[in-house]
C-alpha cells in the first residue's frame, strides 16, 4: 500500500466532515433565522390590526357630542407615529426595537386614556359599534402578546443555536449575529388594572 494513500484518505474524510458540519450549521441557522423573521412579521401584523381598529374606534367616538377632542387627538397622533416606525426584519437593531416599542407604547397609553374618558359618556358606553370595537381591541391586545412571545421564543432558539460551540465559530464565518428580543416596556410590571362597567 502506498504511503500517500492513507494521508490523502484522511484529508478527504476530514474535508467531508468539515463541509457537512458547516453546511449543516448554515442551513439550520438560516431556517431558524427565517422562522424568527416570520414571527416578527406576525407581531407587526397584530399591531397593524390594532391600528386599523383604532381608526374605526376614533370615528365612532367622534360622533359623540362634545367628546374631549384632546384625547382623540392624542390617539390619532400616537397612531400616526406608530405607523411611521418600520423595522427591517432582516436586520433588527436594538435602537430600532426601542423606537418601535416606544411608538407602540405611546399608542397603548393614548388608547388607555381614551377608554377611561369614555366612562363619562353613557351614550358611547351603550353604543354597539363602540362595544364591538372595544371587544376586538381587547382580543387584538391578546394576539399582540402571543405574537411577541412567539417572536421572543424564535429569537431565543436562534440565538442559543449560534452561540453554542462550535456553532459560534461558524456564525462568525457566515455572518450570523444574535437577534434582538422584544423587551417588556419600562414600568409595565406595575401597570394598573382598569375595569369598565357598561351597565
Amino acid at each position: 500500500m502506498k504511503k500517500w494513500l492513507i494521508p490523502t484518505i484522511a484529508i478527504i474524510v476530514l474535508g467531508i466532515i468539515i463541509y457537512s458540519t458547516t453546511v449543516g450549521f448554515n442551513n439550520t441557522a438560516i431556517v431558524k433565522q427565517e422562522d424568527a423573521r416570520e414571527t416578527w412579521s406576525n407581531v407587526e401584523s397584530s399591531y397593524q390590526r390594532r391600528n386599523d381598529l383604532i381608526g374605526n374606534l376614533v370615528n365612532t367616538v367622534k360622533g359623540a357630542a362634545d367628546f374631549e377632542r384632546g384625547t382623540l387627538t392624542d390617539v390619532i397622533e400616537a397612531r400616526s407615529k406608530a405607523t411611521g416606525v418600520t423595522i427591517d426584519p432582516t436586520n433588527i437593531t436594538p435602537e430600532q426595537m426601542a423606537q418601535f416599542q416606544q411608538a407602540q407604547g405611546g399608542v397603548s397609553s393614548a388608547l388607555s386614556r381614551l377608554l377611561v374618558t369614555v366612562e363619562r359618556y353613557p351614550e358611547l358606553k351603550a353604543n354597539q359599534n363602540f362595544l364591538q370595537l372595544q371587544s376586538q381591541l381587547e382580543g387584538t391586545e391578546n394576539r399582540i402578546n402571543v405574537a411577541r412571545d412567539r417572536y421572543n421564543a424564535a429569537v431565543t432558539e436562534f440565538n442559543k443555536y449560534i452561540r453554542q460551540f462550535p456553532n459560534t465559530i461558524f456564525a462568525g464565518w457566515f455572518g450570523f449575529d444574535q437577534m434582538v428580543r422584544y423587551e417588556a416596556d419600562l414600568g409595565s410590571e406595575d401597570a394598573p388594572d382598569v375595569e369598565f362597567d357598561f351597565k
